[in-house]
């Protein structure tokens, strides 16, 4: 007698995955390695996933932590989150031919750093102390130039050299509640920081966020695919807690599953990271209906169209 699965109903947020930066990268180092054969050297992780960075060493791309482990000759490509100025000048000095993946929003607070730098402000960052994107940003500008801020606790107890000139400026893939809450700390504490015209955090960051808000309270437990390194993913984890799912874990793919810590769970809601792939959606979707007898709804808060252009060395 075949035994009766039990239902198991997953909300699905809707938009999840791939953002237009994380496609435009992967895309470049396709491209890349058709352009220039085999190898393709990387410099750090193009985008924070395993499964992708695998499937990119499969086709001929070699990950690196830095430029000295680039032999001359062979084309390197920048990661989607940015890198400080001494990259690129180092790679010019050597006469290594480079990509620039960096994702456009990311380039877009560079320049804003710069902007800032340029009319005098000293520049507050907010951001994850390490992460590349912040240490891409705070490479943009002289050693000093930048202030991190992490936290409320660190912004109430910042000292600012001039405190009338000022500016902030963020990390792209921050918790959008969070990163309120520092720049209140700031805007009360100095009047006259300039910040902004448009959020930094990017609209996939905060799409992502308000889907989860959407199915968190709904949710008896949440799955949010993604590697433990992302940013934005952690994030993910973070705001379905914080609206009403405790129980919510990361996974990097359906192999890691604990299926014991679903024992019951009636809702399952399941969304990804800016930089995993949908193929690990549905990896994670299949292994659930071998288990359960599932029924799948899609929760979509908000559609996005948003496309980035390849780097003009790659088209032509």
């Amino acid at each position: 007698m075949t035994e009766t699965k039990k239902p198991l109903t997953i909300l699905l947020a809707a938009p999840r995955g791939f953002c237009a930066g994380v496609d435009r990268a992967i895309q470049i180092v396709e491209r890349a390695i058709e352009r220039y054969g085999r190898p393709v050297y990387v410099r750090h992780e193009i985008v924070h996933n395993r499964h992708v960075v695998e499937t990119l060493e499969k086709r001929g791309a070699v990950f690196v932590d830095e430029l000295d482990e680039v032999p001359d000759g062979r084309p390197v490509v920048f990661s989607a989150h940015g890198v400080p100025k001494t990259v690129p000048a180092e790679a010019g000095r050597r006469n290594l031919s480079y990509v620039d993946a960096t994702c456009p929003l990311v380039s877009k607070v560079h320049r804003e750093v710069e902007r800032h730098h340029a009319a005098g402000r000293t520049v507050v960052l907010i951001g994850h102390a390490g992460h590349p994107e912040v240490v891409g940003t705070m490479g943009q500008l002289p050693e000093g130039a930048v202030l991190l801020v992490e936290d409320v606790a660190q912004a109430e107890a910042l000292a600012a050299p001039d405190p009338d000139n000022l500016a902030y400026a963020t990390q792209t893939t921050l918790s959008v509640d969070d990163t309120m809450g520092i720049v209140a700390v700031l805007r009360r504490r100095f009047p006259s920081i300039e910040g902004p015209k448009l959020e930094d955090i990017c609209y996939a960051t905060t799409n992502r966020q308000a889907a989860v808000k959407a199915i968190a309270p709904r949710c008896d437990a949440i799955v949010v695919i993604g590697a433990p390194n992302s940013s934005n993913s952690m994030r993910l984890v973070e705001v379905a807690a914080g609206y009403g799912c405790a129980r919510t874990r990361l996974v990097q793919r359906a192999a890691d599953m604990d299926w014991e810590w679903l024992e019951g769970v009636d809702r399952l809601g399941i969304t990804a990271g800016a930089s995993a792939p949908e193929s690990l959606v549905a990896e994670l979707l299949a292994a659930c209906r071998e288990r359960y007898e599932v029924t799948v709804e899609e929760i979509r808060t908000t559609e996005e169209t948003v496309v980035f252009k390849l780097p003009r060395a790659l088209v032509a």
